[in-house]
């Protein structure tokens, strides 16, 4: 039997998990049929998925009544349907979790995005929010924005475990493992189990070439045939996967320090870097282009389904991150005598993650409302 290349990443060091979740899939025994088989490690939670599984079908119906019923308000009917769901999906991962000792075998649960520039109100809902759900196992997602930052110190120093989102630059995400090491500092100082809060930094990827790709096509058009529009061409489709081996990079020199060993002695957990935004977007690019590419230890890559089913027919597993950082560094400083700045960029990115976010929350809000509405009718 040919073995499947999902199963042969976690042999990498590298920890499939997959971006999509909601109710049906976990009753029809379809999550768990992909832990079993594709070595499925975790899930992240999307709005967008929540908004229309709720919208349509019947997988909602008999909560949505009863909510109706008792006249429960929009916000608190939002937090009962989605902690619901994200609670069966840990108990699904339970078994992951405690095979792996905690390493793995966890949901995501994002903080309500219109809080992202709220540091105060993001602790506080990322506490609610971890509290409700019950379980051990789930991650509470809290944006790396400047304002996130003092929140996820915050709520890692009160023993929840986070999973750092919307990370674009490479700057903000030294910053990041910094949040996440104060955390773990004073968690240990108030005499807390640092073994017990886990966190991952999503670095987001697709997005980049996203934005970088049209930026060097100007540059092409700009100046046709010069070695500017040469460099240009030779950069389209790499930016991304630069930026993310150079984060990786960091991550070793990080997590290699004196700070983090004694911390590390002291029971603590790495903070892995996991790639985000991993469905490719330009059609002229491989399927699993941001799968292949950025294999390796110590790193966890969330694929949105048609990635994963695209990865298990014809993905290739080696390690593909050791050893890239020159390379990656010379991809950034080509980019640079573009005139095009990667943090501009980011920050660029950023807002926009931030502001999407938001929507699909504001969709998932309105869907259920409409359908309490519609039972109330009813």
């Amino acid at each position: 039997m040919t073995r499947n290349p999902l199963v042969a990443l976690g042999a990498a060091g590298q920890s499939p998990w997959l971006d999509y979740i909601h109710r049906g899939m976990i009753a029809s025994g379809e999550l768990a049929r992909r832990i079993a088989e594709d070595g499925i490690r975790g899930v992240t939670s999307n709005p967008t998925i929540f908004e229309k599984a709720v919208s349509s079908g019947h997988d909602y119906d008999a909560q949505i009544v009863g909510l109706a019923k008792s006249k429960t308000a929009l916000p608190d009917s939002y937090k009962a349907i989605v902690t619901d769901d994200i609670r069966a999906a840990a108990d699904v991962l339970r078994t992951v979790y405690n095979v792996t000792g905690g390493a793995d075998g966890y949901v995501s649960l994002e903080v309500d995005p219109d809080l992202a520039r709220d540091t105060r109100a993001t602790i506080v809902r990322a506490r609610e929010l971890f509290d409700a759900v019950g379980r051990p196992n789930v991650m509470i997602k809290i944006p790396g924005t400047k304002e996130g930052l003092p929140a996820v110190e915050e709520t890692i120093a009160s023993g929840v475990p986070v999973n750092v989102t919307l990370i674009f630059s490479v700057v903000r995400y030294a910053e990041v493992v910094e949040a996440y090491m104060r955390g773990v500092e004073r968690l240990l100082a108030a005499g807390g189990v640092p073994r017990n809060v886990a966190s991952v930094a999503s670095f987001f990827v697709s997005r980049v070439d996203s934005a970088v790709d049209p930026l060097l096509t100007s540059v092409m058009h700009r100046w046709p045939g010069s070695p500017k529009a040469e460099t240009a061409i030779s950069l389209l489709g790499k930016v991304a996967v630069a930026s993310a081996r150079l984060a990786y990079g960091r991550f070793g020199e990080l997590f290699g320090t004196g700070r983090w060993k004694a911390l590390e002695a002291r029971g603590a957990r790495k903070q892995r870097p996991l790639w985000a935004s991993t469905g490719t977007k330009n059609p002229k690019y491989s399927d699993v282009k941001y799968v292949e590419e950025l294999i390796g230890p110590d790193t966890v890559n969330t694929m949105p389904p048609q990635t994963m089913d695209a990865f298990r027919d014809h993905g290739r597993v080696a390690d593909s991150l050791a050893g890239a950082v020159a390379e990656a560094k010379s991809v950034l400083g080509d980019l640079g005598l573009l005139d095009i700045g990667i943090e501009e960029v980011c920050d660029r990115l950023e807002a926009e993650g931030v502001q999407s976010f938001l929507d699909s929350h504001r969709n998932l809000l309105a869907a259920i409302s409409a359908r309490l509405a519609g039972a109330t009718a009813g």
